[in-house]
């Protein structure tokens, strides 16, 4: 886990990975973030912003999406700007899912080791505050790779760090609040 400890602004995620080999079914990750409230930070999402959608007041979006990981450098980026979420809302969690992983327990379930050229990076404007791959979560289908926390005066701090988990992009939605264990 990498802490960034100082208050956030405006922060910007952006994800890789290269294209499924020919003759095969392309690969398709996502980021999603899931938005906390302060009262409930380890509860339900107040809401969450993936493909296709984005934060009610606009403050969280997904700037570029890819379905293959064909283009030229970061195929998924996200922007996260912290310093105008509301104050009732306290923690964002930041993941990765993999669409259409397959049925669970067979042996065609794509997992981030099936998945060539992997890479995160979480910066502020032009500082890089985190790099990540997926390496460490080869069996896995889903991760959380940042948790952005605000302190009581209001300031944002980053903790980064690749969490695994084995569930399809629903059943990940409901798991990646959870509190680290």
């Amino acid at each position: 886990m990498t802490g960034v400890r100082k208050s956030l602004a405006k922060v910007e995620i952006s994800l890789r990975w290269d294209p499924s080999p020919a003759g095969t079914p392309p690969h398709d990750l996502d980021l999603v973030a899931g938005v906390f409230s302060v009262s409930d930070p380890h509860g339900e999402p107040v809401y969450l912003v993936h493909f296709g959608s984005r934060a009610p007041d606009g403050t969280i979006t997904l700037d570029r999406d890819s379905r293959n990981g064909q283009g030229f450098g970061w195929d998924e980026v996200m922007t996260l700007e912290l310093d105008r979420l509301a104050p009732a809302l306290g923690r964002v969690v930041v993941g990765v899912v993999i669409q259409d992983p397959g049925p669970a327990g067979t042996p065609g379930r794509t997992v981030f080791g099936s998945v060539a050229g992997t890479g995160l990076r979480i910066r502020e404007g032009y500082t890089e505050l985190a790099v990540l791959d997926f390496a460490a979560l080869a069996g896995a289908t889903s991760a959380t790779v940042a948790e952005f926390v605000r302190d009581g005066a209001g300031g944002w701090s980053l903790d980064a760090g690749a969490r695994g988990f084995d569930a399809d992009p629903q059943e990940y939605t409901r798991l990646m609040g959870a509190a680290r264990g």
